[in-house]
């Protein structure tokens, strides 16, 4: 199996650390900027002896050595920065997406595309229209982060171990995404009996604000280490067909009564990417919200459409 991933900063070069430490596949690194990802692929493969794996990375700037990848993680583009939502990234982010995709495109072309780069569920739409690929073919990460995000603080709040939790966060990556309490346990014990309703909604509140707290400490940059475990889990669902059950960025098709828009749902991925999109049971409130951060996601979409027409 072999993997591309666009972008050799913090996210793009972690990545590629976690999925040939982890025996996955085979990766191909590149970046525009000369000698990034060749520097950084050389680094990792130099520690294989150490850790032990004996998975082929390489790096470069040009898009060629990316043919017969079964998968390319896109995470180039520019980071938040202390005071920016991720919906200012939008046309920057979007400016390079357009032109990524149209780069791998053109030599891996049954690529699954995976989309990490803010605003996640707009580049996600935006690489589905340039490539024309099915659903199936081109996803987001960002509810697996989010989730993970939602479940570390969960076992915070309760000192317990973090792996325990199970819970699940919906819709856009970003203030509209909707945690669901209700259907969080740790060790099948519902988080509704175990923390307090005002405790447990600030914590619903710190997952939305996660990715702005981590760049607030950071300054010049946002989160690397979580996401890259995201999209780790989630290629190797894909690759090895293990079909797990994950909170996954997919253009629904009238699922959960929304149509023609990227927005994170529960899917099953496997060797067919993304193959089915799972509705739980939602109350009134939680569709309620899942609605409105669908509406958040679709605004953005016109925003960015109105940005292509202007110019």
């Amino acid at each position: 199996m072999k993997v591309t991933i666009v972008g050799a900063g913090n996210v793009g070069a972690t990545c590629a650390q976690r999925i040939v430490e982890a025996d996955i596949a085979e990766v191909y690194l590149v970046d525009v900027i000369e000698g990034l990802a060749t520097g950084k692929a050389l680094d990792i493969a130099e520690a294989a002896p150490v850790v032990g794996h004996s998975r082929h990375i390489e790096g470069g700037e040009d898009y060629a050595p990316a043919a017969g990848s079964d998968i390319v993680i896109l995470t180039a583009g520019k980071p938040r920065t202390p005071g920016m939502s991720r919906d200012d990234l939008l046309q920057v982010n979007a400016a390079i997406t357009t032109s990524v995709v149209e780069s791998i495109v053109a030599v891996a072309p049954d690529a699954l595309l995976l989309m990490v780069a803010n605003p996640l569920d707009v580049t996600t739409y935006v690489a589905q229209q340039v490539s024309g690929l099915p659903r199936e073919r081109v996803i987001g990460m960002a509810g697996v982060l989010d989730s993970s995000r939602f479940r570390a603080f969960i076992a915070m709040e309760l000192g317990c171990c973090p792996s325990e939790v199970t819970a699940m966060v919906l819709g856009g990556h970003g203030d509209s995404m909707v945690p669901l309490p209700r259907h969080s346990t740790v060790s099948g014990i519902p988080v509704t009996q175990l923390i307090p309703a005002e405790r447990l909604e600030a914590i619903v509140e710190r997952t939305r604000k996660a990715g702005g707290e981590i760049v607030s400490y950071l300054k010049t940059g946002s989160a690397f280490y979580a996401p890259s475990a995201a999209v780790t889990q989630m290629v190797g669902s894909i690759l090895r067909d293990e079909k797990r059950i994950l909170p996954t960025c997919v253009k629904l098709q009238g699922e959960y009564g929304i149509d023609d828009v990227f927005l994170g749902v529960p899917a099953v991925l496997g060797a067919g990417g993304m193959e089915q999109v799972l509705e739980v049971e939602l109350s009134d409130e939680e569709r309620a919200a899942l609605d409105a951060s669908g509406d958040h996601v679709r605004e953005t979409i016109a925003q960015w459409q109105k940005l292509q027409q202007e110019s």
